[in-house]
């Protein structure tokens, strides 16, 4: 059609454009994927059976959401430019997971990661082409959004006591509901009540927070309709509450450098609008939050409607008056600023002088409020939280362990990494400290570790490439353009920053938060044409469709599979709650183990219930079977424990001393800070060696001595180093010195002719109560060893004789012993 004027070109079709059906099944079914997800435990991958089942389903979920958006744009894939190609980049993400199997320290975790990545690669591919459209944009930033609130909204629930209620909804859509109530929505640990929403875990629900405040933030200074800033303004004051209420330590240290960060991408007037609104809606939530701790602790140890009228009275009442305010500075304020500001905002480097003037006036209201009786005003356990942050506690020096522990891991596995689930298989062989921590608390060292620097730096280039391009898309961008997906660079950077100091990531609908944020940035990055292409643009698509097609199908089947796997091993439990059949509680095991031969769940369940067949009917054909199936899962999995003691106990139960205990030796390294297998190995090489020694078997004899008594020296070797640990940081599980241990260790010492040795080790358990037999033993073996070499302790010998009116003829017996 020629246009009507010369030069003029023909007004746009208000019909807008159309969209195909199967768009609309495809937008649909990302929606209610995003919310389904957020309600199982957030998808915590939490390397043990329980937590399989859901993140396989969203694997499931998200392959077939990939074959619709596969159909959808089958047509528009044409590998052109930039943009395009990050849709093959993502695979490499995957693959440097499926090439770190080769070192794999646990195949099953290796595996699960695997999965996991894919569904990530999934959704950056579809964020990638469907957030280029404006509708689906919108409508997907709209569901982020109503699922935050709706996150925010069922914490709230349980704070005030009101678990059953929200328990009564979720458990339709949730496999987290047990008895009526979502677990752990509200938990109790050593910082008392806090509160966790559906991530069952604070510091991860506080990253989420602090994310959709400023996103929240994001929308009231953007939304043109009137109800759009009132009702985003409202939520302000809840979404800051929880946060308080998560009494997240770390979510209030990243906090201020994340708002700096995005304030940088802002113009002045709008940097000065979100400082007012998080001021405002701070203050007010401050001003609340010591009712609402009080009303909500209460709640939760017994519950009354009034009490919880009363604290929703509250937290509704001031988020009204916020969401007010916001609507009125919206309407009036705003406007008048932006025109004031807008001759300083046309100005070079105009964004960086109020994000510096804020970091500033941050570091002035920290000093109040930790440093001054300004506190006073919170609840006590928020005031005490924001007393102990500081770098001398507990908490970061243990996560600094934790990081100098993953350079350890790195140093031996530096190239392709210990492939998933390498940190909860590998940490106890290189930690610094009896903590336990199946999580490295540092997303990007834990993956650093697990695909090594290979892997790490193909994703570290990945992500940086997205922000580079989309940061020089946003300088060239209009406001219209800096607006349209300024949410997903929110969400990304607050998650990823916040990751730093905590496990976020392990939360796969988090992860599924920054992918498809990802895929939005990239959507709208700094394109350009990408001339090396020679193909075809149909040959192109044919094999990257087809190619990603089939990869889909092997991760929908190998999904579906993983599904019945975990379902049979939760099955194998349940049974075993109610049933003592052996050929009940098997059958599912074998299902799972014949899908996952190395599950290590079901590995040790399978294991003991050959044992128990094997002692109540002494049919070796048990025993066999239980040793078999334990040394050949540990060739997949030899860093488990729980397999290494169930084998021990095999060989135990089978009176194959020397074999457990061989056992224990061979992989003492693994867990040096386990002071029960340092016991185990001490204790039951006394015993050996004393069955070789009334044999005559001086070889070995030496042999289980000096492996005894060298684990009773890398004991001592931890226990001294303990005491060099800072101040402020706690050692973790026990880690000391038992009587049996030092008793043993003496008396191996002395039948191996080491007189000054024995009287060394038998000293560090002399005590001054000698009531016990254990005591008098140690005494009377110290001072048969002090004969030896011609020494003695008569203040000693007095206090054993007062239990022991024999003592001095029975340690000259003891003395006079030659071996």
């Amino acid at each position: 059609m020629s246009n009507p004027a010369y030069g003029k070109k023909p007004a746009p079709s208000k019909k807008g454009k159309t969209r195909s059906a199967l768009f609309w099944v495809l937008l649909s079914g990302i929606v209610l994927f995003l919310f389904w997800t957020s309600f199982q435990t957030a998808l915590f991958n939490g390397q043990e059976l329980q937590f399989e089942k859901p993140i396989f389903w969203a694997a499931i979920l998200a392959t077939l959401l990939f074959f619709l958006w596969i159909i959808q744009y089958y047509n528009t894939i044409q590998f052109k430019d930039e943009r395009d190609w990050l849709a093959v980049g993502v695979l490499l993400l995957p693959l440097s997971y499926i090439l770190s199997l080769i070192s794999a320290a646990s195949h099953i975790l290796a595996m699960n990661m695997i999965i996991i990545n894919c569904i990530y690669a999934i959704m950056f591919i579809v964020g990638l082409f469907v957030l280029r459209d404006r509708l689906g944009n919108r409508i997907i930033q709209n569901t982020f959004m109503a699922v935050a609130y709706l996150i925010v909204g069922f914490g709230l629930l349980h704070w005030f006591g009101q678990g059953k209620a929200a328990g009564s909804i979720a458990k339709w859509f949730s496999n987290t509901v047990l008895n009526g109530t979502y677990t752990d929505a509200v938990m109790t640990d050593s910082n008392g009540l806090r509160l966790t929403s559906v991530f069952q875990y604070a510091n991860t629900y506080a990253a989420f927070l602090m994310a959709f405040l400023f996103a929240t933030v994001f929308f009231v200074t953007t939304s043109r309709k009137w109800y759009s800033q009132a009702f985003h303004s409202f939520m302000l004051v809840p979404i800051i509450v929880s946060l308080l209420l998560t009494l997240s330590r770390g979510g209030l240290v990243m906090l201020p450098v994340v708002f700096v960060l995005l304030l940088l991408f802002l113009k002045p007037a709008k940097q000065l609008l979100w400082i007012l609104y998080c001021g405002i809606a701070g203050v007010a939530s401050l001003i609340i939050s010591k009712p609402v701790t009080e009303i909500g602790l209460q709640l939760n140890k017994t519950f009354n409607g009034s009490g919880a009228l009363k604290g929703w009275g509250i937290l509704l009442g001031v988020s009204t008056v916020m969401g007010l305010l916001g609507w009125i500075i919206q309407r009036f304020v705003a406007p008048k600023l932006e025109l004031l500001l807008n001759n300083w905002s046309a100005r070079k480097n105009s964004s960086l002088w109020i994000p510096l003037g804020s970091v500033i006036i941050g570091g002035l209201l920290i000093f109040l409020f930790i440093g001054t009786g300004l506190k006073n005003v919170l609840p006590q356990n928020i005031s005490v939280r924001l007393e102990n942050i500081n770098f001398n506690q507990h908490s970061v020096l243990e996560r600094l362990t934790f990081y100098k522990d993953a350079m350890k891991v790195l140093a031996d596995y530096p190239f392709i990494g210990a492939g998933g689930g390498a940190w909860a298989s590998l940490y106890e062989q290189y930690q610094n400290n009896p903590y336990t921590s199946r999580q490295a608390h540092n997303f990007f060292l834990q993956y650093l570790i697990e695909v090594g620097i290979v892997g790490f730096v193909i994703f570290m280039s990945f992500i940086l490439y997205i922000f580079y391009k989309y940061i020089r898309g946003y300088i060239k961008g209009n406001d219209e353009k800096r607006n349209s997906h300024f949410l997903y660079l929110i969400i990304v950077l607050s998650i990823l920053i916040h990751s730093i100091l905590d496990f976020n990531m392990s939360y796969v609908f988090m992860g599924i938060l920054v992918f498809l944020g990802l895929g939005g940035m990239a959507a709208v990055m700094d394109n350009k044409p990408w001339k090396k292409w020679n193909l075809k643009d149909s040959t192109a698509r044919g094999a990257y469709s087809g190619l990603i097609g089939l990869v889909a199908i092997l991760v929908l089947i190998t999904s579906i599979r993983y599904v019945q796997a975990a379902d049979a091993g939760m099955e194998a439990r349940r049974i075993l709650q109610v049933s003592t059949s052996f050929k009940e509680i098997k059958a599912p095991l074998d299902i799972d183990l014949n899908i996952r031969p190395s599950h290590p769940d079901s590995v040790v369940l399978l294991a003991s219930l050959y044992q128990s067949v094997y002692k109540q009917t002494g049919d070796e054909g048990f025993y066999n079977a239980t040793v078999n199936l334990l040394n050949k899962t540990l060739k997949e999995e030899p860093f488990n424990k729980y397999m290494y003691t169930q084998l021990i106990e095999s060989y135990e139960i089978k009176q194959e001393p020397e074999q457990a205990y061989e056992v224990l030796v061979n992989n003492a390294y693994k867990f040096k800070w386990d002071i029960n297998w340092s016991e185990q190995i001490i204790n039951k090489g006394y015993e050996l060696g004393t069955v070789a020694l009334g044999t005559g078997d001086t070889e070995a004899k030496n042999k289980y001595f000096k492996q005894a008594t060298k684990a009773f020296a890398e004991v001592q070797k931890g226990i001294q180093h303990l005491a060099t640990l800072p101040e402020g940081q706690l050692q973790g599980r026990p880690f000391e010195n038992t009587p049996d241990m030092i008793l043993h260790t003496g008396k191996m010492y002395f039948m191996m002719s080491q007189p000054e040795q024995a009287a060394e080790a038998l000293k560090l358990g002399i005590q001054e109560d000698l009531s016990q037999t254990t005591q008098q033993e140690i005494v009377r073996w110290y001072l048969a060893a002090l004969q030896k070499q011609n020494l003695s302790d008569d203040a000693l010998m007095g206090k054993l004789t007062q239990v022991d009116p024999n003592a001095k003829d029975n340690v000259q017996q003891l003395a006079n012993l030659q071996f």
